[in-house]
């Protein structure tokens, strides 16, 4: 156990010297005449001149493109404010950089599909793709959609599109059919880009039935084009309309030398969706150069992402993460990439890749590191990770028990980032950094260029205390808008209604003495018993803890005029919620959180509801528990749970 004012990890002066972020620095320096002698004095030079920082950090990437004269105008309007506006660039031109005979990206669909591809491979192929479709006449602007798992074709027809500069858009296809309908029939793509079927536990998966439905709930489809898998393409392609094969799509073309169009640097790249459990989900737009921007940023200056590296996320194409992790790219990264349960193999499959591959980087969530722990598997022990720098943990707060689980049984020489943004600014608020300490429980650092602090209801800022994580200063990943929101009145309201001018994340958070972050969970979850506000993911530290208790979510209940905390527990089989553990887990959550935080119920359920990449639905629970609607049940992986919250005896009293 470390003490929470000393460091569980600190970089070596050897790998500091050779990290990205000291060699930006020393630019930063020359070019600024001033001396930057810590991140804290980088961080504020980056903030307080947001045009300047972009612009070094435009240079230092080596970014392809028409940088323009002007870096920022209208700086003092958060929605305003247009990075680059004379500029003009191709995110694809810049990920396809490189032309050579080293692994672009390896590909595992569990231990069933095992596939290597080069540069020169992975350019042939979006080449091939590119002419197929300008030759079905897509031109910018229009939509191309995949309902793939994450594998090389995904990101060849990602890479395809966006260098004709059309919009990707993406989901996964464990994806039921409404909630595939849902994200899809907003945005109106024109190609449909789907697998033969993938496999999942070490079973195939058969989505020909799924596929028939969507293709035809899609009109503005014109062709659905199936990507071997399972090696069955050509029959399924005969069972769902508009179908081909992508060996037919692409078969009249031989690669050539790559077109990109080059576009403005808030042109729409992707289209993103919120997770849509109150409603139908929000189309996020971002743009290429914001997007580009901010992931060189973050790959370079905080993961430590070096040419030739090896970069693993553990992602879907419904998250985020994939949008980051194909963006390593750009910083002539290796992308491993994997499809599958994360489990597979008795959990030990991502690492026998991470070994064969001597992974660098090495991304997942909280709830995977938790899973490890509760199976007792270490990695350190049964796996060569010498060559891994860094784990990434997102989705949930890594919470410091974690923490420490990762240095004993990963390994000890590692920086290991917990990182936390969103879909809606397709990267970062707070993160890591090689080049700082660690400290259990905490993200280590504010991104740079981002104007992160932590405010108390009255709208000041707070260090020590938990408050609402806004950012009060634009950067270049905002969302370029709502796909289908005219006016920018959606957009508004989802960020700035609460604080004019700033940026409102809802997360519910805490600026640590050290400059980090903590995250206690989303404000709208946050628990308010006798008026006084508690993050959720206090509970959950104390929780996790218990190797009876699978999974947990808590929520508050209106009870009496008041609130009250209710928490339920998804055993392990053969345990029994019985009055020893009840007492043992409010114990352990008053010692270790306050008594504020003891549950007044805790109760046992079969499930716990989840989105499909992954996350406790709080907000649909406390809905089902009040008689209230859940108004998208497509954006669950397992709907069906909510049926065990609905009128639960022991809450009637």
């Amino acid at each position: 156990m470390h003490a929470a004012d000393h460091p569980i990890w600190q970089p070596s002066p050897a790998r500091l010297s050779a990290t990205h972020l000291t060699a930006f620095t020393r630019l930063a320096e020359t070019l600024d005449n001033q001396r930057y002698p810590d991140y804290s004095s980088l961080w504020h030079a980056s903030i307080a001149r947001p045009e300047r920082f972009w612009s070094q950090l435009w240079d230092y990437a080596g970014v392809i493109g028409d940088k323009g004269s002007v870096a920022l105008e209208d700086k003092d309007g958060m929605r305003a404010a247009r990075f680059f506006p004379q500029s003009a660039l191709n995110y694809a031109e810049n990920l396809l950089r490189r032309r050579d005979d080293t692994l672009a990206m390896v590909f595992w669909g569990e231990d069933k599909v095992k596939r290597e591809l080069t540069w020169w491979e992975l350019s042939d192929l979006v080449s091939r793709l590119q002419q197929a479709m300008l030759a079905h006449g897509i031109a910018e602007g229009d939509r191309v959609a995949g309902y793939m798992p994450n594998m090389p074709e995904t990101v060849a027809a990602m890479l395809a599109a966006s260098s004709l500069g059309a919009v990707w858009t993406s989901c996964s296809p464990d994806f039921g059919t409404d909630g595939a309908l849902d994200r899809f029939g907003q945005t109106a793509p024109r190609l449909l880009f789907c697998p033969d079927g993938y496999w999942y536990n070490g079973k195939q998966v058969d989505i020909s039935e799924k596929m028939q439905i969507i293709a035809s709930g899609l009109p503005s489809v014109e062709k659905v084009i199936v990507v071997p898998y399972l090696e069955r393409a050509d029959a399924f392609a005969e069972t769902v309309p508009k179908a081909v094969t992508l060996e037919r799509f692409v078969d009249s073309f031989v690669a050539s030398e790559l077109l990109f169009r080059r576009v403005g640097f808030n042109h729409p790249l992707f289209i993103l969706y919120s997770s849509g459990t109150t409603g139908k989900p929000k189309c996020i737009v971002h743009g290429h150069g914001g997007t580009l921007l901010q992931h060189l940023k973050e790959h370079q200056l905080h993961a430590d992402v070096h040419a030739g590296d090896r970069l693993f996320y553990f992602t879907t194409c419904g998250w985020m993460m994939w949008n980051w992790l194909v963006s390593g790219l750009a910083s002539g990264a290796t992308l491993m990439l994997f499809d599958g349960s994360p489990f597979a193999k008795g959990g030990h499959i991502l690492w026998q890749y991470a070994e064969a591959y001597r992974c660098a980087q090495f991304g997942t969530s909280a709830k995977y590191i938790d899973g490890l722990r509760k199976i007792d598997l270490q990695p350190k022990r049964d796996y060569d990770l010498s060559c891994l720098r860094a784990v990434f943990s997102t989705g949930s707060p890594l919470v410091a028990e974690s923490f420490d689980w990762v240095y004993d049984a990963i390994k000890d020489d590692i920086n290991l980032a917990s990182i936390s943004g969103g879909t809606d600014i397709v990267s970062c608020f707070a993160l890591g950094c090689a080049s700082l300490p660690v400290y259990r429980g905490e993200l280590q650092c504010r991104g740079l260029g981002m104007a992160v602090e932590i405010w108390n209801d009255a709208g000041q800022p707070v260090q020590g205390e938990k408050g609402e994580l806004v950012c009060t200063k634009p950067f270049p990943s905002m969302p370029v808008g709502f796909w289908g929101d005219a006016d920018g009145e959606k957009y508004r309201k989802a960020y700035f209604e609460r604080f004019d001018n700033v940026w409102c994340h809802g997360d519910y958070a805490e600026l640590t003495e050290h400059d980090g972050m903590i995250i206690y969970g989303r404000s709208d979850a946050v628990l308010n018993p006798g008026g006084v506000r508690i993050g959720t993911a206090e509970i959950y530290r104390q929780v996790e803890t218990f190797d009876a208790v699978l999974d947990s979510i808590v929520v508050g209940q209106r009870w009496l005029d008041d609130e009250r905390v209710v928490l339920f527990v998804k055993l392990r089989d053969g345990c029994e919620l019985d009055k020893t553990l009840q007492a043992a887990i409010r114990d352990k959550i008053k010692n270790g959180a306050s008594p504020r935080h003891v549950p007044a119920k805790i109760i046992a359920v079969a499930d716990i509801p989840k989105t499909i990449s992954g996350k406790i639905v709080e907000l649909a629970v406390k809905n089902v528990i009040h008689g209230l609607p859940v108004t998208n049940l497509t954006a669950l992986a397992n709907p069906e749970a909510l049926q065990l919250f609905v009128d639960l005896p022991e809450l009637q009293s």
